[in-house]
């Protein structure tokens, strides 16, 4: 009999074990990305331009690690909570402002119901619904492909701190999200704020989605929903009195090709400062606005080998004193993408940005491919090979 009970019991422990080990995780994740570019017509330090061949870390997909996890509370609803740091494999420093989880940080509960709800620094609307249909961001591209000064986010630079985000269950295909950012500033709730909205279908082989965006006084202040500061990985892309974009797209698949088009509208009022290169430039304008136009495709040639493409036009318009004008961007992206595994790959891209009508123009006249240094004139050629991998 107490042989029998102690059996009893070693089983019932092993079981709770289990149990508990199946309602609960907690995931290691991460990407690490590196290559060699070579990087045409780079402003010098005496205004000259000079070609460049260098050791470049994340471009396609920014390296990075996380941690992420879940309870299950019962009657299905979870606990759910996701840390993300930056780094560059380069030279081993963490990126987003030296922020130990500066991409993501945030907590929440999740119901197969009712959807979810989270705290923290987070992604908008348009990171989440708009960019899977791109080629910049989240989409094959990655960043190298970003559009001007990533001026809608679809390249996922600019978190939104202070934020509670909701996310709906996805119901025949549809779902919708919306987000509130805090400005945490006593007397000051409109001080640097923002809020975020927006819906997607996904049909099977259509998907199809909008999104808005709004930020009041980004960088005005250190603390609040776009925070100020000298790292443009931490900062708004703009420092402004206000900031609002607008985005719509729609990919198809068809057999072993995708296709994909995207319209976003980014409107600027009063910039005083613009991230180019790396960092923050000086900027003044009365009102700027950037349409961009997008066209993507991406052809599985092979089950290992993926070939990629996107143009986007952007037309922008420039408000001020000294005088209105109207630039506009050309940019041409190649890639050749071969699988060695299912986390690891080897790739080829190439970018070509070209800009006219912003002649004499700081920051908007020279060309600028992500957050590499700047052209000294109006074209700029990135080319990079590389590797990624992931855990």
């Amino acid at each position: 009999m107490k042989k029998a009970l102690l059996n009893t019991l070693a089983l019932a422990t092993v079981a709770a074990s289990s149990m508990a080990h199946a309602q609960s995780s907690v995931t290691l994740y991460g990407t690490v990305d590196a290559g060699i570019d070579y990087i045409s017509n780079q402003k010098t330090s005496t205004g000259h331009g000079a070609s460049a061949w260098a050791v470049q870390s994340g471009n396609l997909s920014t390296s990075r690690w996380g941690l992420r996890g879940s309870e299950d509370l019962g009657n299905g609803l979870k606990a759910i909570f996701q840390l993300e740091n930056g780094f560059s494999v380069v030279n081993g420093k963490g990126s987003n402002g030296g922020y130990l989880f500066g991409r993501q940080a945030w907590v929440g509960l999740s119901s197969d119901q009712y959807g979810s709800i989270t705290l923290g620094r987070q992604y908008d609307a348009l990171v989440d619904m708009i960019a899977p249909m791109s080629a910049t961001g989240s989409g094959f591209g990655g960043n190298i492909a970003d559009h001007p000064f990533d001026n809608d986010n679809l390249n996922n630079d600019v978190r939104m701190n202070n934020a509670v985000k909701y996310r709906s269950p996805i119901y025949a295909g549809f779902q919708v999200e919306g987000a509130y950012a805090f400005s945490n500033l006593a007397g000051g709730f409109s001080t640097n704020n923002a809020y975020t909205f927006g819906a997607s279908w996904n049909g099977g082989p259509i998907n199809l989605a909008v999104a808005y965006f709004q930020g009041n006084n980004p960088g005005s202040t250190t603390g609040g929903a776009l925070s100020a500061g000298t790292s443009t990985d931490n900062d708004p892309m703009f420092v402004s009195e206000r900031t609002r974009t607008l985005g719509a797209g729609g990919s198809y698949t068809i057999g072993a090709a995708k296709v994909g088009l995207v319209f976003t509208r980014t409107m600027i009022a009063s910039p005083t400062e613009i991230a180019q290169g790396g960092s923050l430039n000086a900027f003044s304008a009365d009102y700027l606005t950037f349409n961009n136009y997008e066209i993507n495709g991406r052809y599985q040639l092979t089950p290992q080998l993926s070939l990629g493409g996107s143009y986007t036009y952007t037309d922008g318009s420039l408000s001020r004193s000294e005088g209105n004008a109207s630039p506009h961007w050309n940019q041409f992206m190649l890639q050749a993408d071969y699988a060695l595994s299912k986390r690891t790959d080897v790739y080829l891209e190439g970018t070509y940005q070209r800009v006219s009508g912003a002649e004499g123009i700081a920051v908007l006249g020279n060309a600028s491919i992500y957050n590499l240094a700047a052209s000294s004139s109006n074209t700029q050629a990135v080319v990079a090979a590389g590797m990624r991998l992931k855990f």
